[in-house]
């Protein structure tokens, strides 16, 4: 079995190659570039003369560490079949930025170019990001060859729509690129989860004292957002229910929002029957105010006492009604981790919980990073390394295969 300290890492040790087309946006090409090279992946890039216009090879070259190809001419004896045998080799290609020049040569099997010969010999994932002026990207023209390209195989992420260099506002914006990772990562990621229903929550829950202040907890939503950008990368339908984070919505995933824990218990109970699995990684509030103040409560007395009334428990009341569904939670302490997760665990009815000692800087609330413990319905535990919580996510969705697939 793989080990979950280097389970799932869909790019480590992948041959990308990254072509680089002549528009403003290839600077943000060198940011894609360095993401892919974190990631694990060995990254070669092919420009065209136009891009070299905007970056010089020299970036792309110290970043990558390996030759930039600009032309199929050069002083190398084989460059003549550079494109072949990068293509025969490469496990994705990504096109970033793809302008209307080179859509339209792919889209009428135009080979005239370094790029574009090296394009049809590519047999493996293609993707392609367009980036250009709103109103050539909407040409019916420009329209006609993505929609042809896509009928070929061609994986299309959609531009961003915002004020452009040209000044004009509408799509045509190169997607961030870590959305472009996130899209690459889903197209390389086996469908395990294919046909399977995940709900996930995520974030805090904030209960208000007056119309200004409320009581929450500082949880930033990631582990649950890294959860449910896993599973849907893994091929499941996800639907994510999330308190108040500053975290942008992730693709492909329907994304409920909710302040209270009021509002999270409705969300989540109306989704329920539609779910074959429930990860709740939300921070909800056990209590709120009992009686919350219509106006803002002014300064006065030195002391002030808060009458709290619980809320509902809600992955108590999913334990009672779980059926055949599969049930994870989520279990953040400050001590006695074992002790207090199995009590859940018993308690909830949960298939799985996942432990973690929060307040240290690199596991728990904010942090990029988390150390877990898996506890199991037929008392077995999992210990993980400190992990990225996208590798966590993966990890803990690896062992919810055990209950999917028993064998």
């Amino acid at each position: 079995m793989i080990s979950e300290a280097v389970m799932h890492k869909s790019l480590q040790s992948k041959n990308i190659v990254l072509c680089v087309c002549g528009g403003i946006a290839a600077y943000k090409s060198v940011e894609l570039l360095r993401l892919l090279v974190k990631h694990g992946a060995a990254v070669r890039v092919v420009m065209t003369k136009n891009a070299a216009e905007f970056v010089g090879p020299l970036t792309f070259e110290a970043l990558s560490g390996s030759p930039v190809c600009t032309t199929l001419f050069g002083q190398s004896t084989n460059s003549s079949i550079r494109h072949i045998a990068w293509a025969e080799e490469a496990d994705a290609v990504i096109v970033a930025p793809a302008t209307a020049n080179i859509i339209g040569k792919l889209a009428n099997g135009i080979a005239d170019d370094a790029m574009s010969t090296f394009m049809m010999a590519v047999t493996t994932v293609k993707v392609l990001c367009p980036a250009m002026n709103t109103h050539m990207y909407e040409n019916r023209a420009v329209q006609r060859n993505l929609d042809r390209l896509e009928g070929d195989g061609f994986f299309i992420l959609e531009p961003d729509a915002g004020e452009l260099a040209c000044g004009i506002v509408g799509p045509g914006r190169l997607p961030d690129p870590e959305n472009i990772i996130d899209r690459l990562n889903s197209l390389l990621t086996p469908k395990d989860f294919f046909g399977k229903k995940v709900l996930v929550t995520a974030g805090p829950t904030r209960e208000p004292l007056d119309p200004v202040r409320f009581i929450s907890n500082p949880s930033s939503g990631k582990m649950g957002f890294a959860v449910a950008k896993a599973a849907e990368q893994r091929g499941a339908e996800v639907v994510l229910i999330s308190g108040p984070v500053s975290l942008p919505e992730p693709p492909g995933i329907s994304t409920i929002k909710v302040n209270t824990a009021m509002e999270m218990a409705d969300a989540v109970f109306q989704y329920m029957d539609k779910s074959d699995i429930i990860i709740k990684t939300a921070a909800v509030s056990d209590y709120r105010p009992a009686d919350p103040a219509d106006h803002k409560i002014k300064k006065g007395a030195d002391t002030i006492t808060l009458s709290m009334q619980k809320t509902e428990d809600i992955l108590k009341k999913l334990g009672q009604n779980k059926q055949d569904r599969i049930l994870v939670g989520f279990a953040a302490e400050t001590e006695n981790l074992e002790q207090y997760a199995q009590k859940k665990l018993r308690e909830k009815n949960l298939d799985l919980i996942v432990g973690n000692i929060v307040g240290s800087s690199s596991s728990g609330f904010q942090s990029e990073t988390n150390k877990v413990t898996l506890f199991f319905k037929d008392g077995t535990e999992k210990s993980l390394p400190l992990m990225e919580k996208e590798e966590v996510a993966h990890a803990i969705l690896q062992n919810i295969l055990r209950f999917t697939n028993p064998t």
